[in-house]
C-alpha cells in the first residue's frame, strides 16, 4: 500500500520511530546521531541535578550520624533544643526544649550546632 510521496507503510512506520524526515532519494540520517541530543540532555541532568542531590544527601547522612547528647538543634518544625537522648535502632531523638522532653525521628533535625563551642555546625 502506497501511502504519501511514494513512501510504503514500512517505511513510514521506520521514519516516525526514528523521528527522520521522509528521504526523496537522499540519505537519511543516522539514528545513533539522532540519538545524541537525548543522551546530553540526560547528561547535563545527571551532573547539574542528580549528582549534587546525592552529594547533598550523603553529607545530611553524616551529620545526623555524627550526633551526640548535649548537641543543640533545630527541628524543621522550628522547635530549638538540646539532644537529651540518641536511639540508633529506631533513628530518633529525644530533644528538651524549656523543661518538655520531645522525641522526633533524627530527619526532622534541620540545623545542629556543636555542643561545646555553639557554633552553628550545619543547616541541613
Amino acid at each position: 500500500m502506497i501511502l504519501l510521496n511514494g513512501l510504503t507503510n514500512l517505511d513510514f512506520l521506520t521514519n516516525l520511530f526514528w523521528f527522520a524526515p521522509p528521504s526523496e532519494g537522499g540519505a537519511e540520517p543516522s539514528p545513533f546521531v539522532q540519538l545524541i541530543p537525548f543522551v546530553l540532555i540526560i547528561a547535563v541532568f545527571y551532573f547539574f541535578m542528580i549528582r549534587p542531590q546525592q552529594k547533598k544527601q550523603k553529607e545530611r547522612e553524616k551529620i545526623l550520624d555524627a550526633l551526640k547528647k548535649g548537641d543543640r538543634v533545630v527541628t524543621i518544625g522550628g522547635l530549638h533544643g538540646t539532644i537529651v537522648e540518641i536511639n540508633t535502632e529506631k533513628k530518633t531523638v529525644l530533644i528538651e526544649a524549656g523543661g518538655v522532653r520531645l522525641r522526633f525521628d533524627r530527619s526532622a533535625i534541620s540545623t545542629v550546632e556543636k555542643a561545646e563551642t555553639g557554633e552553628k555546625l550545619e543547616s541541613i
